[in-house]
């Protein structure tokens, strides 16, 4: 009796210990975690069935890695045209996105002035993670800021971790509660460390049924912080042999750009996004929009060996850069250049 006694009272003691460490710890992160607001152009279908493109107002997490620097998922900003960071203490200041990875689901922004007395967070060592640790997730899951949740490290999903960007991906896997607004997020381990960013759930109900996924931050270090790929500023589907044949493009693989940013290198190029939603092979996507060919005298195709070329390519780019870009439009080939 004394010993069961004596167990109850070393279990509530550590519970209420480790209550008031994540509570620490929170207090101590939770102001680098920022809200993403965003408006992208949507294709939308009218009663007269009618497509129109309307402004749609979006909303996500990320977290500061320096007073200038935000990181977030991918999904978050496909192609904004107008980009704002809320803090938790209500300022906003605009932004534009730096680099993106769409596998990795994994996204730079730069802020277009630093944060006075920023509180940023480090990137942590996510390989030194085991399955049943304890970590915690801090976002703005339906818009309400600074909301944590916390759970354990359930598995890892090692899609593809290579030496292509556009094909790498890991996953964490969690049991901490992860909805709507919490897309970009960190996952923090007990140390405060950036140990994942927040990507998605597999659900069945609709909402969280305790299967959720964020990037790792290592992956995160080695494409956002040591690689150099800007952020080109479309969103674009890869076209299957099959599909390359229903548009009828003169190559086995071509990229079809459904939606492009104003602003970004390829809006400033002229290169032009969809107006008519469709189901192809059973994906919705947007068509009518350019499918690009080639950049420079490489010709897009999903074998290995073009997709780490084009890497290549995209790594030495700039925002300065000069290069080309095949497409074709409306059964016409056209080159367009980039824009200083």
């Amino acid at each position: 009796m004394k010993t069961s006694l004596l167990f109850c009272i070393l279990a509530v003691g550590l519970l209420q210990l480790h209550s008031q460490d994540l509570s620490s710890i929170y207090e101590k992160v939770s102001p680098a975690v920022v809200v993403v607001l965003t408006t992208e152009k949507d294709i939308v279908a009218t009663p007269d069935h009618r497509t129109v493109k309307v402004d749609q107002n979006g909303l996500g997490s990320g977290f500061m890695i320096s007073d200038k620097y935000v990181i977030t998922a991918a999904h978050v900003v496909t192609v904004p045209e107008r980009l704002k960071i809320q803090f938790s203490d209500g300022e906003v200041i605009p932004a534009k996105v730096i680099s993106s990875y769409k596998t990795a689901d994994l996204a730079l922004l730069e802020l277009f002035r630093p944060r006075f007395n920023a509180t940023t967070v480090k990137l942590g060592d996510s390989d030194e993670l085991k399955v049943g640790e304890q970590i915690f997730i801090v976002g703005a899951p339906y818009g309400l800021s600074s909301s944590l949740s916390s759970g354990y490290v359930s598995s890892f999903r090692r899609t593809n971790v290579g030496k292509n960007p556009f094909t790498t991906s890991e996953f964490i896997q969690t049991d901490a509660a992860i909805n709507q607004g919490n897309s970009g997020g960190p996952m923090f381990n007990l140390d405060g460390e950036v140990v994942g960013i927040v990507s998605y759930i597999t659900t069945q109900s609709g909402g969280f049924d305790g299967i959720g996924y964020a990037s790792s931050s290592n992956l995160a270090s080695n494409l956002l912080i040591n690689n150099n790929m800007p952020w080109l500023g479309a969103d674009m589907h890869s076209l299957t042999a099959e599909e390359a044949k229903i548009l009828n493009i003169p190559q086995k693989h071509g990229l079809l750009v459904q939606r492009v940013s104003s602003s970004s290198i390829f809006g400033r190029m002229g290169i032009k996004g969809g107006d008519t939603e469709a189901v192809l092979n059973g994906k919705k996507i947007i068509l009518g929009g350019d499918i690009i060919l080639k950049f420079n005298d490489i010709k897009f195709n999903l074998d290995d060996d073009t997709l780490m070329n084009l890497s290549q390519f995209a790594e030495n780019l700039s925002d300065n850069s000069k290069f080309k870009v095949t497409i074709m439009r409306s059964g016409e080939l056209l080159t367009l250049e980039s824009k200083e």
